[in-house]
């Protein structure tokens, strides 16, 4: 009994701990976003820059989303199993996967070539599909889980598992916030670049830790950064101290 009171305490003043640092990292974000005005491409300066404009893809060089095979620049997925032990159960991921391209983002000054690697890129989920007893996935996703040798049906009588596939992606026209690094485009020599492209490109620089992509607005995006500061350090606060006086006591 007192090694698991113990063991509560502990997880109870990590857990608050762990929110406090998070509101901590999510305020310094905000301030950063906030004291960064949007540029319009036709200005942006080398260095950290905020933009805002429609994806272009590259005809050359586009994906297609997982589950339901769209044109994209950027997808993750991840493919989850419903399972249940006694009174407990849970999704638990059995495999999740990502892929991106080179693309553009175009405002009505210009557009200017985006390398989305390390970014965190903040977007809902597009779709949510599932397969259970008597409802098989669809075809596309039995061909992507085909590649991915991954069954959708169980080893005792062929039985559907209960699977959960989700997917999100970017996908051309879409409309997306960047908070990235303006660095010279290593492209521009390359005869695939398009014409009047500057020799501009934004990614994760090399002394900067936040980059950032959504397809939310600023205004969302501050909004909700605002909430998880807020959130963060009061419920973060009140564990810390709840930790402090149950070892006290």
């Amino acid at each position: 009994m007192f090694i698991q009171f113990l063991v509560f305490r502990i997880f109870i003043s990590a857990l608050g701990i762990g929110l406090f640092v998070w509101a901590i990292i999510s305020f310094k974000n905000k301030r950063l976003i906030e004291n960064i005005p949007t540029s319009k491409i036709r200005s942006i300066a080398m260095g950290l820059v905020e933009i805002y404009g429609e994806v272009v893809g590259r005809k050359d060089n586009i994906l297609k989303s997982p589950f339901s095979q769209k044109d994209c620049v950027y997808y993750r997925y991840k493919i989850e199993e419903y399972r249940s032990s006694g009174k407990s159960s849970h999704w638990a991921t059995i495999r999740k996967g990502s892929d991106y391209v080179y693309f553009y983002i175009k405002d009505d000054t210009g557009m200017v070539l985006i390398d989305p690697k390390d970014a965190k890129i903040d977007i809902p989920a597009d779709n949510v599909f599932n397969s259970s007893i008597g409802k098989d996935p669809s075809f596309k996703i039995q061909q992507f889980l085909q590649r991915e040798k991954v069954r959708f049906e169980g080893s005792i009588f062929g039985i559907n598992r209960t699977l959960r596939y989700t997917e999100y992606f970017i996908e051309p026209y879409d409309k997306l916030y960047i908070l990235g690094t303006a660095a010279d485009n290593p492209f521009v020599k390359d005869a695939s670049t398009f014409k009047g492209v500057d020799d501009v490109i934004i990614k994760k620089g090399k002394h900067e830790k936040f980059y950032y992509i959504s397809d939310r607005s600023e205004k969302m995006i501050l909004s909700r950064l605002n909430l998880i500061v807020l959130c963060g350090f009061v419920f973060g606060s009140l564990l810390i101290i709840l930790g402090i006086i149950s070892f006290i006591w």
